[in-house]
C-alpha cells in the first residue's frame, strides 16, 4: 500500500517499528500516555513524516532525532508547566518542547495534565475583534 493510503496510526506504528531502539519505545511510551489522557485525541501524520495528535488543534508533535524524542506543544508557551517539563525551545513566543534523551525519564502524571491543559487550550474561544 503505498504511504498516502495508509491510516496516520499505522504510519506512527511503522515508525516506532523502523526505529527499533530507545527512540522507538520512548515514542510509543509517549503516545500510549498522549491516549491515556486524551482518549478521543486525534492521530495525524504531517510535513513528510512528524507524527501529530490533536483535539481542537495541533496538541503537540512527536519528532525523532538521533539523540532525542522531541515532544513539540503547538501551543506550549501558553501552558501552565509546574513540573517543569519544557526544557527546550523556550525562547519562542508559542511553541514548548520537551527533549527526551535516552535513559531519560518523563514525570508520567505531569506529562498526562499537559496533555489536557494543552486540549483545553485549544477549545478556549477565542474573543471576536471588537468585543
Amino acid at each position: 500500500m503505498p504511504p498516502k493510503a495508509q491510516s496516520p496510526a499505522k504510519l506512527i506504528d511503522a515508525r516506532i517499528k523502523d526505529l527499533g531502539d530507545w527512540r522507538g519505545e520512548t515514542l510509543a511510551r509517549v503516545r500510549e500516555l498522549i491516549h491515556a489522557a486524551a482518549p478521543d485525541v486525534e492521530e495525524t501524520w504531517k510535513w513528510r513524516g512528524v507524527p501529530v495528535w490533536e483535539s481542537g488543534g495541533i496538541i503537540c508533535t512527536g519528532e525523532t532525532y538521533k539523540a532525542v524524542v522531541k515532544l513539540t506543544f503547538a501551543r506550549g508557551a501558553g501552558l501552565p508547566d509546574p513540573a517543569h517539563l519544557f526544557n527546550a525551545s523556550l525562547d519562542g513566543n508559542v511553541r514548548r518542547a520537551i527533549d527526551i534523551r535516552e535513559g531519560g525519564k518523563l514525570n508520567e502524571k505531569a506529562f498526562k495534565a499537559l496533555i489536557r491543559a494543552a486540549i483545553a487550550k485549544n477549545r478556549e474561544k477565542k474573543p471576536k475583534p471588537g468585543k
